[in-house]
């Protein structure tokens, strides 16, 4: 199981830390990610790390303002988000999956999902 956490309020120009604590040590060995999912809209890659976080992947729309990491001790993923701007405003959901399941950018490549938490920026 995934357990999400850090969401909140914050103004634009603002950071967040998000947080996913994964029971069971399988996860250390998955590869973890990010999605995000505003109202109306399709739940989109945000950011997904290697088993090793030896590899980092980031949308376009994140790339140079969020940093994904990884504590395997703690098995735990975190999201630094910084510079951050109303349009990043959704629910957040970590998520973790095998690495033969398939590339880091489509959500269908992961078998996890944790329960979501909210980030709202506001202008």
């Amino acid at each position: 199981q995934l357990q999400a956490s850090g969401g909140g309020l914050v103004q634009a120009g603002g950071s967040l830390r998000l947080s996913c604590v994964a029971s069971g040590r399988t996860f250390s060995t998955y590869r973890m990610g990010w999605f995000r999912q505003a109202p109306g809209k399709e739940r989109e890659f945000v950011s997904a790390i290697s088993w090793n976080g030896g590899t980092t992947y980031y949308a376009d729309s994140v790339k140079g303002r969020f940093t994904i990491s990884r504590d395997n001790a703690k098995i735990t993923v975190y999201l630094q988000m910084n510079s951050l701007k109303p349009e990043d405003t959704a629910v957040y959901y970590c998520a973790a999956g095998p690495l033969y399941l398939g590339n880091a950018y489509n959500k269908g490549n992961y078998r996890n999902w944790g329960q979501g938490t909210l980030v709202t920026v506001s202008s």
